[in-house]
């Protein structure tokens, strides 16, 4: 009789925390997280066809998620961006 591996608790508890369709803006941001040691998860999904108004014709989104216990650091974090980079983002607010 094997027994099953225990899970971590923390499994499960990423959050999003921010949404770009810009390729650039995404690399900075993610440097700059790499550079603050933050661990983060980033994929690229496609945008349905009649819901690309609300990102302005973008067929593909970038989504960067965090585990919830360091999301109030990465926000904090992300203010170092610069102006024009931090106004590409959509933040997400939990």
């Amino acid at each position: 009789m094997n027994k099953k591996p225990k899970l971590s608790k923390n499994i499960g508890n990423d959050v999003v925390l921010c949404r770009t369709t810009n390729r650039i803006v995404s690399n900075r941001t993610s440097e700059l997280l790499l550079e603050q040691s933050v661990a983060f998860t980033k994929s690229w999904r496609r945008v349905p066809f009649f819901r690309r108004r609300i990102y302005n014709g973008a067929s593909k989104v970038c989504i960067i998620s965090i585990n919830r216990t360091q999301y109030s650091r990465a926000r904090r974090i992300l203010d170092l961006l610069e102006e024009r980079d931090y106004n590409r983002l959509k933040l997400n607010v939990i």
